[in-house]
């Protein structure tokens, strides 16, 4: 089996998080949004179907854990969760709060808009999710 490596598209968008027992976990640079993407550590994984029964449950039970904790940190009211994957095709689930009144409420975010990359401002969201999952789970950050 090949090695693990993140897709180019989704290293170059996003910054890195923590690493879960199954995904690395990753913030999209779009401060518009709270957006979190877990990545399977699968090098063969497009859709969720690719992975063992074990790794299906694993990734359900890191994006609950994920929402969970985003919801926590952002007292968002809403978390979306997705895995679409038309345009990178590595398995990858996105995990976004959203509020009423942020850019493009209630629509998706996916093509909305120029995305406004973090100004700095990310490192301080980085810690508060890495400590919160630390907490939460015990987890390395």
């Amino acid at each position: 089996m090949p090695a693990f490596q993140l897709d180019p598209r989704l290293d170059a968008d996003t910054l890195a998080v923590a690493e879960l027992p199954l995904s690395t976990l990753r913030l999209m640079n779009d401060a518009r949004w709270p957006w979190l993407i877990l990545v399977p550590r699968i090098a063969s994984a497009f859709e969720v179907h690719d992975l063992s029964a074990a790794d299906q449950q694993q990734l359900i039970l890191e994006a609950a854990l994920v929402g969970q904790v985003l919801k926590r940190v952002t007292a968002s009211e809403k978390i979306n969760t997705a895995a679409i994957g038309n345009i990178v095709r590595q398995l990858h689930v996105h995990v976004i709060a959203r509020r009423e009144g942020d850019a493009n409420w209630p629509a998706p975010v996916w093509g909305y808009g120029l995305r406004e990359p973090y100004d700095g401002g990310s490192a301080a969201f980085i810690d508060a999710i890495s400590v919160a999952l630390a907490k939460e789970n015990g987890l390395k950050s």
